[in-house]
């Protein structure tokens, strides 16, 4: 089985509960499961919260929606995550975070599709695609070796970092974007981010009445719009996995 799982929690240092703030009444996690419905490889789309109660209204929206919940450890994600692919008999794995509520379900199509070609251990969308349409897909097997081999908290709270820092042991694809898709901030960790994605998803909601509106749907609308293609342009890419490589050491075991 593909097993497509949204990582989220409410807590937020920068944006305190961003994955629950609404936009044209729907909360901003919603989208990236109805988005990620229409996908043609994906077979089961879950979240994957913490057992945390500030998580319980979370928790909640998502089986009101019809999707399933797995709860599991707060800080120790690689857990959570090996502990849901298990549960579930996922092969292979989906990776979706919380705060990408554009995420491009043709470009995850894409991905899969190279990751079943290539059979690889791990396939990736790079830092040439926009932030927020980040993608990672790999299997069981390989979650399972980062699960009982990573020691570090840095790779136990970012779940395919492991993977990342031993390309020896797992064979690794990328997939990649042209040069100015970097220029494209799409996902939500500040303020400024959230004000930029609700712009999008109402101008598009408005005109297509429906959210199957692509990357490229949204490239077009920026470029009209160079105040807000530039409005957080500012933030710095991947800061909290920046801070957690900072604080880094190994887990006591």
């Amino acid at each position: 089985m593909n097993l497509a799982i949204v990582q989220a929690r409410y807590a937020s240092q920068r944006l305190p509960g961003k994955v629950m703030k609404k936009v044209l009444g729907r909360p901003l996690v919603g989208y990236i499961f109805e988005r990620l419905k229409f996908s043609e490889h994906i077979d089961k789309i879950i979240l994957a919260t913490s057992n945390n109660a500030e998580n319980d209204q979370l928790a909640d929206y998502i089986r009101s929606i019809n999707f399933d919940v797995f709860r599991g450890d707060e800080k120790d994600v690689l857990k959570r995550f090996y502990e849901a692919a298990k549960y579930y008999k996922a092969k292979n794995i989906i990776r979706i975070t919380g705060d990408c509520p554009l995420i491009d379900v043709t470009l995850c199509d894409k991905l899969i599709a190279l990751y079943l070609n290539k059979k690889v251990s791990l396939a990736y969308t790079d830092e040439s695609i926009a932030e927020g349409l980040d993608c990672e897909v790999f299997s069981f097997s390989a979650l399972e070796k980062c699960f009982y081999q990573a020691e570090l908290i840095s790779e136990r709270e970012h779940v395919t970092l492991y993977m990342y820092n031993h390309p020896e042991q797992f064979q690794q694809i990328s997939l990649s974007g042209n040069g100015e898709d970097q220029q494209y901030r799409l996902t939500v960790d500040e303020e400024v981010d959230f004000q930029v994605v609700e712009e999008i998803i109402k101008h598009f909601f408005q005109i297509k009445k429906d959210l199957k509106f692509s990357f490229n749907d949204i490239k077009q609308f920026l470029r009209e719009h160079p105040p807000l293609l530039n409005k957080n342009g500012g933030v710095i890419r991947n800061e909290g996995l920046l801070k957690s490589l900072r604080d880094d050491y190994k887990v006591v075991k």
